[in-house]
């Protein structure tokens, strides 16, 4: 039976030792954590963009991608030292077709952390191909892409949310074996990514915090001066992609109605007169539609406050299909 003198000794010797492992586990006894912590707030060296490598043989198509840490405008006049793939935001647009095989390489320029690629566009393990890429280091994968769509792809590492909020996303368009039962109606079709911009480097605002911009293909203003074209009487076909990170598009172009949508871009999901397209986080669509009027059509989402941050395009049709030069219509 312990004896008072006993039982104070032990809790002495259990105070000290759960002391000792509480130092042992605290931030500032961990620099890995606080450099990558560092890391996470603080700008890095803008890297000069590196263009993909995408080359076909056969039925395998070779995609080597960057990971690297490049000053974008996401605004006029408005820099963010944003991570990205091959120095965009949003990365390139990838097209492969349904039954390709995708031999997949990701080299690591950020000299700071690691990178990875969640592709949702294939079946695979994430534990075995999604995995992290070190600083300075490359990793090849291959994924087969059996199912037909417009996907997202982003960097997976942790947190997700970091490194998608800092302008690591894309989009891959799967190309359905057979086509799309519409192909031969379209005449123009165009590649449009929605997402979100917050504060730079900002962790808190990227979790609990309006987006300070909300963009299509990455900025506020280039499919504004540089309005997507049309003739009178084209149909027009649009792969659109919501990557977030974390608001929903309400996708709409103003002056018509699509005539098809195919959700998540598969041929088997369509449907028809749609006025607006819901789209989650990650969520893609083809939709089409025809223009039957010269003039400039705004393409936003219906959720307005959104475009009062940049969420607009337009789309101007012409009698040539040709740009006037004009000021854009705004919405």
């Amino acid at each position: 039976m312990f004896s008072f003198p006993n039982i104070y000794k032990y809790t002495l010797i259990l105070t000290i030792f759960t002391a000792a492992l509480s130092h042992c586990s605290s931030p500032s006894s961990a620099p890995n954590s606080q450099h990558k912590e560092e890391a996470f707030s603080s700008s890095a060296p803008s890297q000069p963009p590196v263009d993909p490598i995408i080359r076909r043989e056969g039925h395998t198509v070779y995609i080597e991608m960057t990971a690297q840490v490049t000053d974008i405008e996401i605004s006029k006049g408005v820099i963010y030292n944003a991570w990205t793939f091959n120095g965009t935001s949003p990365g390139p647009v990838l097209r492969v077709k349904e039954g390709d095989t995708i031999v997949f390489t990701l080299k690591n320029k950020d000299t700071r952390m690691n990178h990875s690629m969640d592709m949702h566009a294939v079946h695979a393990s994430p534990s075995r191909k999604f995995i992290d890429v070190m600083p300075g280091e490359e990793g090849t994968f291959t994924y087969p892409a059996t199912s037909p769509g417009v996907f997202m792809y982003h960097c997976g590492s942790k947190p997700t949310l970091a490194h998608i909020a800092n302008g690591m996303y894309g989009m891959i368009i799967v190309e359905p074996k057979a086509g799309y039962p519409s192909d031969h109606l379209i005449d123009r079709s165009y590649t449009l990514v929605q997402s979100e911009w917050y504060k730079e480097h900002d962790y808190n605002s990227f979790l609990n915090e309006e987006p300070e911009y909300v963009v299509f293909n990455g900025n506020t203003y280039t499919l504004k001066e540089h309005p997507l074209l049309a003739k009178a009487g084209d149909t027009v076909r649009i792969y659109i992609s919501n990557a977030g990170p974390n608001e929903v598009s309400s996708f709409h172009v103003v002056g018509t109605m699509m005539d098809r949508v195919y959700t998540d871009g598969n041929p088997r999901n369509i449907q028809y007169g749609i006025q607006t397209v819901m789209l989650p986080a990650s969520g893609g669509a083809v939709v089409e539609f025809t223009v039957t009027e010269e003039g400039d059509y705004p393409i936003v989402t219906h959720q307005f406050k959104h475009v009062d941050k940049g969420a607009s395009a337009v789309l101007r049709v012409t009698k040539d299909g040709k740009d006037h030069g004009g000021t854009t219509m705004s919405h």
